[in-house]
């Protein structure tokens, strides 16, 4: 009864499954689409409404639409026409990454009245992705005494197509002692690397191999794999690095002794196979090693020499790291040190002159030097600013080139006033703390003929004394040009007349070197008083300049003229004279007037008299100044009739001149 019971239950529970199964099926099965990754957006994937029997005029009043779900934006349904179309791209691989059917379950709702219907939209593959080894290139070490037959796993290929467009294939490079076996696992082709013909390390060593995976697409798409097998003696496992490459930085000028880095590398082996010893690389160059030092034991690099940015920007250092089993197995690394800069170099400058000297008249922007700008520092350490120190005619303009400028002039020059220049040039770098240079360059301004010889008094008085000795030189004149050399060498000459009546040129000569004047001649004041002439002053520049000056001559009077008596004169020109006077004249009476006349002028014309002879002197007196003779009494008759006097007539010249003229004096009676 129990058993019976039992064979119940089982044939209702298949009775279940085979139910569910059957409407599994029907509603999986109701609508089925398939659509390849990559279609464009927009197209169509199948008319559901007409396939599923709907009257497509009447979806708009029913709300035909795709219940939200997973990856259900995929697609979008037209209410017009029912028409299923892809709604945004699609990628296979993203979707169902590694599975071999992309499936989309669509639930589609039809209200008034409610329907709801199942529709499955298959996303197929395109080979659009080739066979990728994980690495580009694997090293396989293998001891020399492996039997043929010792198979080493390769890499596998990755394809995320599914089926055909997944990996179906290896092949190897054709050589004389490896072989590929493939081995199908759940997911992948393996491939094995088979030793055909036995190694031999010391004959060949190393054995380089290309491994390709094909797909089956078409075209057919493939990778490839470079492999490097090492024979090695039995001592079967090498010391691996941590890194392949390891890379830090290091600020120059680091001290000896600073640490560096530290490298590390492991070994699988037991005992001395396990034991490393590190070194440099064989290669490795005697810079490297002068400048790091490597502890063989620790693996710790410390600085050993000088460090400098501005020598070497980046070492490289070839490491190894050996086992010491017989014979040692070696493993290879690399150190990449980049040097950190540092503003340790001042800028230098680089004077490069065009003109030695410069002429004062050159125009504005005239180069004189190229002014070059470096900076063994890099970066902002190496950026200079370049700048002219004072207040200087000159500028720096900057060149197409950087850090090369053109030092001009910005303005006139005047070498009168300034004859050189001392230009400090300072460049600044822009480093923290900023360092300079400062170089000080000296122009010469060179002369250019622009300044006119130039007299200090114009015009120039001479004051020359009377009956000069011809020959003899009478005055000297001198002037001075601002500029220098020739420019500045100056010639005399006369500025002669018309040689008419009055050119006094003709009587003076120069000497056209001192500027030293002498007369011909021997002035007289008498004759002439003053006269001008003009001396003119040349350079010897190109073209040349003049200037000229007047001067003025005065002749300076000379007590070289006696007095002249003109009365009393006889009848022969003597200095003598009769004046006949009444015996009854008072005293005060003017007898005479001795008249005289010096062709001098002032103390050497100025005349006095004087009575010099006199027969009595009781009765007669002279005015000195105005030459008057008078009586100084009355006569008696007791006087003598006639008397004479000898006057004196002298000038006040320093040495002095006179005359003498003789006046008699004759009584004559009174008739009563």
């Amino acid at each position: 009864m129990e058993e019976r019971r039992q064979r119940l239950r089982v044939s209702c529970w298949w009775v279940v499954v085979i139910l569910l199964s059957w409407l599994t099926e029907q509603i999986s099965a109701q609508l089925r689409y398939s659509v390849q990754e990559e279609t464009h957006v927009g197209s169509s994937v199948g008319n559901v409404a007409k396939d599923l029997g709907l009257d497509v005029t009447t979806l708009k009043d029913r709300m035909f639409r795709v219940v939200p779900g997973p990856n259900h934006d995929l697609f979008q349904l037209n209410q017009n026409n029912g028409v299923l179309y892809v709604g945004k791209p699609m990628d296979r691989e993203e979707l169902y990454n590694g599975a071999s059917a992309c499936l989309i379950n669509l639930k589609i709702v039809v209200e008034s009245p409610l329907e709801i219907h199942y529709i499955t939209v298959e996303i197929t593959d395109v080979n659009d992705h080739s066979p990728t080894f994980p690495e580009s290139e694997q090293q396989l070490q293998t001891a020399e005494n492996v039997p043929p037959g010792t198979r080493f796993q390769i890499h596998a290929a990755r394809d995320p197509d599914v089926g055909a467009h997944s990996v179906q294939i290896y092949k190897l490079n054709l050589n004389d002692f490896f072989d590929i076996e493939i081995r199908d696992s759940e997911d992948d082709k393996v491939p094995f690397l088979v030793v055909k013909k036995p190694l031999d390390r010391e004959h060949k060593a190393e054995h380089r191999l290309v491994l390709k995976a094909l797909d089956g697409g078409h075209p057919v798409k493939s990778g490839s794999l470079n492999l490097t097998v090492t024979v090695v003696d039995v001592n079967d496992n090498s010391p691996v690095f941590s890194k392949d490459t390891y890379i830090t930085s290091l600020k120059e000028n680091a001290p000896v002794g600073t640490p560096v880095i530290t490298v590390n590398a492991t070994d699988l082996d037991e005992g001395l196979n396990s034991e490393i010893e590190y070194t440099f690389g064989k290669t490795q160059n005697k810079k490297v090693q002068n400048t790091f030092e490597l502890d063989n034991i620790t693996g710790q690099i410390r600085v050993k020499g000088n460090v400098d940015f501005e020598d070497t920007e980046i070492y490289r250092l070839n490491l190894q790291a050996s086992d010491k089993g017989q014979p040692p197995r070696t493993t290879e690394s690399r150190v990449v040190i980049k040097i950190k800069d540092v503003n340790d170099n001042k800028p230098n400058i680089d004077v490069t002159s065009l003109l030695k000297v410069v002429l004062e008249d050159s125009k504005s922007g005239t180069a004189i030097s190229l002014i070059s700008i470096t900076d063994r520092d890099s970066g902002v350490n190496g950026k200079v600013i370049c700048a002219i120190s004072g207040d200087v005619p000159f500028d720096l303009t900057p060149s197409i080139e950087e850090n090369m400028y053109s030092l001009v002039t910005k303005s006139g020059l005047d070498r009168e006033t300034v004859a050189y220049y001392d230009i400090t040039i300072t460049a600044t770098d822009c480093g923290e703390p900023p360092l300079s240079a400062v170089k000080t360059l000296r122009v010469e301004v060179s002369d250019v003929n622009d300044n006119r010889p130039d007299f200090s008094h114009s015009p120039l008085e001479l004051y020359l004394i009377e009956n000069n000795a011809p020959g003899a030189s009478i005055f000297s004149v001198s002037a001075f040009d601002k500029d220098q050399n020739e420019n500045a060498a100056i010639f005399y000459h006369l500025k002669r007349g018309d040689a008419l009546q009055g050119d006094m040129t003709t009587f003076l000569n120069i000497n056209s070197d001192s500027g030293n004047i002498v007369s011909l001649r021997s002035f007289d004041f008498e004759t002439l008083k003053s006269f001008q002439f003009q001396v003119v002053a040349t350079d010897c520049g190109t073209p040349s300049l003049s200037s000229n000056v007047t001067v003025n001559v005065f002749i300076l009077d000379q007590n070289d003229n006696p007095p002249v008596i003109f009365y009393p004169v006889s009848a022969n020109g003597s200095a003598e004279g009769v004046e006949e006077i009444p015996r009854n004249v008072n005293a005060g009476h003017l007898v005479t007037k001795v008249r005289a006349y010096d062709a001098d002028i002032g103390y050497n014309g100025w005349l006095l008299f004087s009575l010099q002879e006199l027969t009595d002197h009781s009765l007669f007196a002279l005015d000195r100044y105005t030459g008057q003779i008078r009586t100084l009494r009355s006569f008696t008759e007791t006087d003598e009739a006639e008397h004479k006097l000898v006057i004196l007539v002298k000038d006040n010249g320093n040495v002095s001149l006179s005359a003498t003229a003789t006046v008699t004096v004759k009584l004559k009676r009174t008739i009563m």
